[in-house]
């Protein structure tokens, strides 16, 4: 008797993206596990954040297709992609809260726009998920009154508010110090461990790379795809690309 097939988290399938009719990347191909910590990498300009872009539906694919959970997105229509836009949550470079809200209020705005809970319903939520990294009692706290470190953490629990299977992180560690950005990617894992969320990090961050992906792709600009796949160790040490070994460098010199 076969065995049931899995359902990855995602699926991206023959994908071309680009801006204005010039495509960045050409037929990208990946899955992307339940459960997993999946980082995307490569040099400036190779088309990273291109592609977190057109997954997350913010820009539209030339061609090929995305699917979430075995559930098309690309083709969905705009009752379709509403239910499926639930199932994740983004963590943009900057942040990108409200700087007019306080903390409370950021992480209350999916949950006024995606849900009917009342207001005592909401704000028991915030309250959560506020706890969940790390921030208690920082609710009625402005952005600009709090440092990168925690504006990032703000914006996680933000991400998290809806409790999506999957988060999608831009650059996490960007403009960060280095216990920072470790403590942040201690906190990934954690979210990772705790409530089994799939991750997608989009980074060139070698220390995070090699502490917590439990498996990445590697974009290149010339090639405009995919040109490595795998267990960031394993890579480093078995790869004849040299594009992909002058990336990771030689594993045993990470933590």
């Amino acid at each position: 008797m076969d065995s049931p097939k899995i359902i990855p988290a995602i699926e991206v399938a023959g994908l071309e993206c680009g801006y204005g009719g010039a495509p960045v990347l050409k037929n990208v191909s990946f899955q992307v596990r339940r459960g997993e910590i999946f980082f995307v990498i490569g040099g400036s300009g190779c088309g990273k954040s291109t592609l977190l872009r057109h997954l997350v539906g913010l820009n539209e694919v030339t061609a090929g297709t995305v699917s979430f959970f075995g559930e098309p997105f690309t083709t969905a229509d705009a009752e379709q992609r509403r239910v499926l836009l639930r199932t994740f949550g983004v963590l943009y470079q900057g942040g990108a809260l409200w700087t007019s809200l306080t903390l409370r209020e950021n992480i209350a705005l999916p949950l006024e726009e995606y849900t009917p809970l009342a207001r005592v319903e909401r704000e028991e939520i915030v309250a959560l998920k506020l706890a969940q990294v790390g921030l208690t009692g920082y609710g009625d706290y402005y952005p600009a009154e709090i440092s990168g470190g925690m504006k990032k953490r703000a914006a996680l629990a933000r991400a998290l508010a809806l409790d999506p299977a999957i988060v999608f992180f831009d650059e996490p560690s960007a403009g960060l110090d280095p216990v920072t950005s470790r403590h942040l990617d201690d906190l990934i894992r954690h979210i990772r461990d705790t409530l089994g969320t799939t991750c997608v990090i989009v980074s060139h961050e070698l220390a995070s790379i090699y502490a917590i992906a439990d498996r990445l792709i590697m974009l290149d600009k010339t090639a405009q795809g995919i040109i490595a796949e795998g267990v960031p160790r394993e890579l480093a040490r078995s790869t004849r690309d040299e594009r992909v070994r002058d990336f990771l460098g030689r594993p045993e010199n990470q933590p």
